[in-house]
């Protein structure tokens, strides 16, 4: 029986490799997740707030969907399900530009869209409506008054949620492994099946999965902090 050897793995140039490739995925995906939800989410707000009833129908339909059916379900219909109906040409070109990444972005991102929208929804709807109408009091049009009044507000006040799916968002990174992207917890995997040394290995990534995590939601308090009135936020 093995005793406990972290030294076999970070010692191992080996697997640092892997696992800093794995990093460095992760995070590949988690940003580029994170840019697709967040432009996506200023689209369905936009339409959210328009009046026009089916737009909003069809972002309500949206919101539903994405929160109710689970993120690893989502990838597999995108990788298992879409990805095998696509004309060969895009199949071959998506195949030899890795497809499970682009694939992992687009689901996690579609996703998280749905979150983040509706964070940034509340945020706005908790700004005074007296806002808008100083806005306009001092001469702003419908398009200024949001630009620098409302949605600046907004998103202040949204930022406690959005920093948390945020989060979410990053953890949630690791269910591609299940499309076979090549992220931290696939190189984790990859590394406890050529080491043999489990519990060693999913240590590492846990301790990793946390730092940066931790990382992530101190970098988010500090933003909140800036942004409260109390500490020169604007």
């Amino acid at each position: 029986m093995k005793g406990f050897d972290l030294g076999a793995i970070l010692g191992n140039p080996e697997y640092v490799g892997m696992l800093l490739h794995g990093i460095e995925m992760t995070f590949i995906i988690a940003i580029g997740s994170w840019l697709l939800a967040m432009s996506l989410a200023i689209v369905l707000l936009a339409i959210r707030f328009s009046p026009g009833r089916i737009g909003n129908a069809v972002v309500a339909a949206y919101v539903s969907y994405h929160r109710n059916v689970p993120t690893l379900v989502q990838l597999m219909l995108w990788y298992f399900g879409i990805y095998t109906i696509l004309p060969d040409a895009v199949s071959a070109w998506l195949s030899m530009h890795s497809a499970e990444m682009m694939f992992a972005v687009i689901g996690l991102g579609l996703c998280q869209a749905a979150y983040f929208s509706e964070d940034l929804r509340s945020g706005l709807r908790s700004v005074s409506p007296g806002q808008m109408e100083a806005a306009r009091a001092l001469g702003h049009g419908y398009i200024s008054a949001m630009r620098f009044v409302l949605v600046p507000q907004g998103v202040r006040n949204a930022l406690p949620a959005l920093i948390n799916h945020s989060v979410s968002l990053f953890k949630n990174s690791s269910l591609a492994i299940v499309i076979g992207a090549p992220e931290l917890s696939h190189a984790v995997k990859e590394i406890e099946n050529l080491s043999f040394r489990t519990f060693e290995i999913y240590l590492v990534g846990t301790v990793l999965y946390l730092f940066f995590s931790l990382i992530i939601m101190g970098f988010g308090a500090y933003l909140t902090w800036r942004a409260d009135p109390a500490h020169g936020g604007r």
